[in-house]
């Protein structure tokens, strides 16, 4: 197996991983409310919506990978750079949201759901799980595709599957073993991770617009290092494909690399520290 193919496995896993727990935490959470209000009877909606959102989360991603095949020259640069920029950003959105959010997580979604059973609202607990697992579903496919771009097409069903299996053997201890699982510390480490791999995808979009004639890289390269380490090859390869390695970048993609990654972990390290929601 060579370098490109195990980031792939890794970005991918990582990606999936957290995306899952987090849709699982909600359904979850969604279901244990039911339980206690004694209205299972109504999960058979809530896996509707499930199972809706995940159909509609594989047509996104069909429709973006899609869009990039068919793209061709310039637009092809287009559409690359502009999903590696919008995967940057709601990485970014993503790690900062779950953060600083998570403690009013679940009060909110217990709320919604006593509303809606109280109501008898099938359509809103059809929707709850609906919109909760394609919100994640969604960004999963922005993410994959930002993946494969980087990766020459390459994303790992491996990786998928293996991050898939341990986000749903998490949430299973937690709702239906009642074991304590450190969710904030996995958080934060997959969340350390893929704002990494966000400031890859920056770079990544940037050196598009370079290409493009958008932005003027200023001073390229500012250094060579693929006589040390080849971005093409061996460990070289798994840092590009994983975290956005560039044996010889622009001046402006190191300042937007360097300013991302500085900017974000001295507003996450000032962030509250808040429980997650279990």
């Amino acid at each position: 197996m060579d370098a490109t193919a195990d980031a792939a496995i890794f970005a991918t896993f990582v990606i999936v991983f957290r995306e899952t727990l987090e849709a699982g935490l909600i359904v979850g959470i969604i279901l244990t409310v039911l339980d206690r209000l004694r209205a299972l009877r109504h999960a058979r909606h809530v896996w509707g919506g499930v199972a809706v959102a995940v159909a509609a989360s594989v047509v996104v991603w069909r429709l973006l990978a899609s869009a990039t095949q068919a793209a061709q020259g310039q637009w092809e640069q287009i559409i690359e750079g502009l999903i590696s920029l919008a995967a940057c950003g709601v990485l970014t959105y993503m790690v900062f949201w779950m953060d600083r959010q998570a403690k009013q997580i679940r009060p909110h979604i217990e709320h919604e759901v006593e509303v809606a059973v109280n109501r008898r609202t099938l359509v809103a607990m059809f929707m709850l799980s609906f919109v909760a697992v394609f919100r994640e579903g969604a960004e999963t496919a922005l993410f994959l595709q930002a993946v494969a771009i980087q990766n020459s097409g390459v994303i790992s069903l491996t990786g998928g599957l293996l991050g898939a299996g341990l986000a749903l053997g998490a949430t299973a201890l937690i709702f239906v073993g009642g074991r304590k699982v450190p969710l904030r510390l996995l958080f934060r480490c997959t969340g350390f991770v893929l704002l990494l791999m966000a400031a890859g995808l920056l770079a990544y979009g940037i050196h598009e617009l370079h290409e493009l004639g958008w932005v003027p890289p200023v001073i390229d390269p500012v250094w060579n290092t693929n006589h040390i380490l080849n971005e093409k090859e061996g460990v070289g390869s798994f840092l590009k494909a994983l975290f956005g390695y560039n044996g010889n970048p622009s001046l402006v993609e190191v300042t937007a690399y360097g300013a991302y990654l500085v900017t974000v972990m001295t507003l996450l390290r000032r962030s509250p520290a808040k429980p997650t929601a279990q």
